[in-house]
């Protein structure tokens, strides 16, 4: 009797495998396209902090560039 049930077990057992593979896949691809939106996130991000840093040091250099003409103007 117990070579009866593992016989009818087996192909049981084989769907309950063959469906969680997929679900696995599904997962897999999941985290990879979350990680390849994250990289380009973090890729945009680094783009977009090294304009601001260019833009205040052009606003410094301006300010500077004020602040010499003033008091060139006031002596």
């Amino acid at each position: 009797m117990t070579k009866a049930t593992l016989v009818s077990a087996l192909p049981v057992l084989g769907c309950a495998l063959l469906l969680t593979g997929c679900g696995l896949a599904d997962v897999g691809a999941a985290a990879t396209t979350e990680g390849a939106s994250a990289a380009e996130q973090a890729k945009q991000a680094k783009k977009t902090e090294e304009k601001v840093e260019r833009q205040i040091e052009a606003a410094q250099q301006a300010n500077a560039d004020a602040l010499a003409q003033a008091e060139a103007q006031s002596e």
